[in-house]
């Protein structure tokens, strides 16, 4: 649907973006992030032919935005930062004009303005006048805008910027119907968004795409290793003990603040194989022994104390079926397990604060 090739804009004693390339998807709906400066702005005016690219080259559904301007646009729906109002007009005069700058058949306007004006919550507010309706409304009427000649892509910058919680809310669900039948592609400072409405993100820094990737898979694209948040109810060194036990367990360290259990895995797990794990299976999955197995293990122990680990597997492995287990075959409860993984907000800080190397040509 979108093609954004090799694309720079150089401005003089200014940063501008370099070498920009991506692509979308029909149906798609893509977080663009990046800290304030970074480009995006600069970027989706590109896209929508507001700039001329300075090097690259731009398509719409394979319509050159340099040598088709005006069919490309006519598939692009558009909504800035600040909505393009006039608060002078009436909601109905307004989305009128926009359908004729939009080329929309007169046959179809009536239509197409009721459909929009009911899909975004705007009835009954026809005849209001932009310049009284709330923050909410107008960037309700802008969507309307941007979607009263039913594009096949959506540029949104900053959509809910300045909306109260319940508005946000509003918004956001807007924006999720809408990419049922449009590509979107969603600039926000709001990370949680991201999280909330798309199924891939893009990052851009000093002008530069830094990620690009499904938000699954953020992890395991910058390096995440596999780690388990671990309370245990049992003695600390036993407990330990038995989860160094497991060959596929790189390292275990105490969160209660009474130091760390760290060791490699190497030199605990040359006793252990591949099919212990599995040989515990069997004895754990006999519902009766392994309460007895607790009920009895508690009694001798004579405890009720807790630990809090994290938990490193070998090799990104995922441990959790082999700690619940050795846990169960042990004796020793296991109150919370929880799988550790960075946030999107850890992944934008860590790509955006520390300043890239500039190519030459730049």
């Amino acid at each position: 649907m979108l093609e954004v090739k090799q694309v720079s804009k150089l401005y003089e004693n200014q940063r501008g973006v370099h070498n920009i390339d991506f692509s979308m998807q029909r149906g798609e709906i893509v977080g663009f992030l990046g800290p304030n400066g970074a480009g995006k702005t600069t970027t989706m005016r590109m896209i929508t032919g507001y700039l001329n690219p300075t090097h690259g080259q731009i398509q719409v559904d394979g319509l050159s935005m340099a040598d088709h301007p005006k069919k490309a646009r006519r598939k692009i729906g558009y909504l800035p930062e600040t909505p393009p109002l006039y608060p002078e007009m009436t909601v109905q005069s307004y989305l009128n004009f926009i359908a004729n700058l939009r080329d929309v058949p007169v046959r179809d306007q009536k239509k197409r303005i009721s459909d929009v004006i009911g899909k975004l919550g705007l009835d009954g507010r026809e005849r209001q006048v932009i310049r009284g309706l709330s923050k909410g409304y107008k960037q309700r009427l802008g969507l309307a805008q941007a979607i009263v000649h039913e594009p096949d892509l959506l540029i949104l910058d900053e959509p809910t910027s300045g909306l109260d919680p319940k508005q946000i809310i509003e918004i956001r669900q807007l924006i999720h119907e809408l990419g049922e039948k449009h590509t979107v592609l969603l600039s926000t400072h709001i990370l949680p968004e991201i999280n909330a409405i798309c199924n891939r993100v893009l990052i851009i820094n000093q002008g530069r795409v830094v990620l690009d990737e499904q938000p699954e898979n953020l992890g395991r694209t910058m390096g995440e290793t596999f780690e388990v948040s671990l309370e245990v109810k049992g003695p600390r060194e036993q407990v330990i003990e038995q989860l160094y036990g497991i060959a596929t367990v790189a390292s275990v360290k105490v969160q209660d603040g009474e130091g760390t259990a760290e060791k490699t895995a190497e030199a605990n797990s040359e006793a252990m194989n591949d099919n212990a794990i599995y040989a515990e299976r069997d004895v754990a999955n006999d519902g009766v022994n392994h309460a007895a197995s607790s009920e009895i293990k508690g009694s001798v122990d004579g405890t009720s104390e807790s630990v809090r680990l994290l938990v490193t597997s070998v090799e990104h492995t995922d441990i959790r079926e082999a700690l619940f287990y050795r846990m169960a075959q042990a004796g020793y409860p296991i109150l919370e397990m929880k799988r550790e993984s960075l946030s999107l907000e850890d992944i934008f800080l860590k790509l955006t604060t520390d300043e890239p190397e500039v190519d030459a040509d730049a």
